[in-house]
Formats: structure tokens, C-alpha cells, sequence
């Protein structure tokens, strides 16, 4: 498995953990009282609020802008581009969405953007590599 591959499957499974967190009971002080409601989750997850809230807008984010980096990779393919320029394109993808989602939680609002902007970079430049 190519690097790329690697953070492909790792941006894949983001949302999933990024739900998790939105998820889970707190820690501390800021434990929730009752819990997730699996019966209506969105509507559960609608009312939260903190750094759940977040966690699950950081979600919401990380589905977004999976297709983006799929169609880059998938052109970069196309192109034959050279694979040590894809990894490192997709690698930067991925470090840009840890940070991405790290600021979302601790509501870093302009290093999340700065993280965003970063990451859709390195998925456009996929579309020129080749």
C-alpha cells in the first residue's frame, strides 16, 4: 500500500472518529447528563453544544472534503504522476486535516481555516501533477 493509499484510508475513517467524539459523555466538569440518543441522532447531535458541537461540524467537514481528494488522486492517476509527489501531496492533505480538525475542537477558528485552505491546496495541486 503507497503512502497516498495510507492517507486516503486515514482520511476516510476521520468523520468516523470525529462522530465518536461528538459523541462521547465528556470528560470531567463538562460530562454530559444522559447520553447519545441512538433513536434520533442528528437531531441529538443538532442540540450539543462545545467542543461536540464542533466535533461534529469537524465531521460534517471531513465528508466534504473527502471527494476532493479522491478526484485529485484519482487525476494525478491519470496522469501517471510521479508517485513520490503524490504521497507527499496526499501526506500534506492529511496533516493539514489533523490540524484542521485539532483547531476545530479547541475552536481555533483562523488556524482551522488556515489548515483548510492548506489541505484544498495540496488536493488542487494534485490536478496539475503529471
Amino acid at each position: 500500500m503507497s503512502l497516498a493509499q495510507i492517507c486516503l484510508l486515514v482520511s476516510c475513517l476521520m468523520p468516523v472518529l470525529c462522530a465518536g467524539l461528538a459523541k462521547s459523555p465528556g470528560f470531567g466538569r463538562r460530562r454530559r447528563e444522559g447520553g447519545f440518543d441512538n433513536h434520533l441522532p442528528r437531531e441529538w447531535l443538532a442540540r450539543q453544544q462545545g467542543w461536540q458541537a464542533r466535533a461534529n461540524a469537524a465531521q460534517a467537514n471531513c465528508w466534504e472534503a473527502l471527494p476532493v481528494l479522491l478526484a485529485g488522486l484519482f487525476v494525478a492517476g491519470q496522469h501517471q504522476a510521479a508517485p513520490a509527489t503524490v504521497d507527499l501531496l496526499a501526506l500534506g492533505f492529511l496533516a493539514c486535516r489533523l490540524v484542521f480538525v485539532a483547531a476545530y475542537l479547541a475552536d481555533r477558528a483562523t488556524l482551522r481555516s488556515a489548515a483548510w485552505t492548506l489541505g484544498f491546496a495540496c488536493c488542487v495541486a494534485l490536478f496539475f501533477v503529471g
